[in-house]
């Protein structure tokens, strides 16, 4: 039903119903974007999201039960992008499908914002090539990872809650899981950080959210 209605939205969705059996035809694939189901024989969506995301920074959207907390933390840890809780509408699916495949430049224009091409500052970001280079070496970003370094690093100073960035980042335009943005600080800290556990680039504000706080020229 849903590969259905995939069809009908101009997708090509390659479908598997063994973990096993995708992680072989994965590389074949070379999808845009992942629809992970956590509970699969074989091997279970949150051990395929790290298989995944080991070698490829494709878009993971994981699919989980309502009651499954600890699960959908494991699967954000083990690198998906955003999740949908199970019954969900094909409307919400489609809407999270989306905004994941979306280009951040296209999702800034949209809201109206001026989007600077390239940041410059001890991360260097190009927006048009979506690259991130951190003193001379190019950083190793999901496209959300992306996303969330390029908001912020948009905003230097500025607090910007984790409503805000569930906005700008997720496109989400109701209140969302803040967990989705606590995690993938955590993630992008481990990239971009030289002691993560002193983050010094992305600073938390208790209780608000987080900020761009790297040194930008002329600062």
């Amino acid at each position: 039903m849903l590969s259905i209605v995939l069809q009908t939205k101009s997708y090509r969705p390659v479908t598997c119903t063994d973990g096993s059996r995708a992680v072989e035809i994965f590389p074949t694939v070379e999808p845009d974007l992942v629809l992970l189901d956590i509970m699969l024989p074989g091997m279970d969506g949150i051990g395929i999201a790290r298989w995944i995301r080991s070698r490829s920074n494709v878009p993971i959207i994981m699919l989980t039960a309502k009651s499954d907390t600890k699960n959908i933390v494991e699967g954000l840890e083990a690198g998906a992008d955003d999740y949908v809780v199970k019954p969900f509408s094909t409307d919400e699916l489609l809407a999270r499908i989306h905004a994941r495949l979306r280009p951040v430049s296209v999702r800034a224009d949209q809201e109206g914002q001026e989007s600077p091409a390239a940041i410059h500052g001890l991360i260097e970001i190009n927006r048009q090539e979506h690259t991130a280079v951190k003193r001379g070496r190019q950083l190793s970003l999901t496209p959300t990872e992306f996303e969330l370094l390029y908001v912020l690093a948009s905003h230097p100073g500025e607090v910007l809650s984790r409503g805000e960035l569930l906005r700008k980042v997720w496109d989400y335009q109701d209140m969302g899981d803040t967990r989705l943005v606590n995690v993938h600080v955590q993630r992008l800290r481990q990239k971009i950080e030289d002691d993560p556990e002193n983050p010094r680039i992305i600073e938390t504000v208790r209780g608000i959210g987080y900020k761009y706080a790297a040194e930008q020229p002329g600062s």
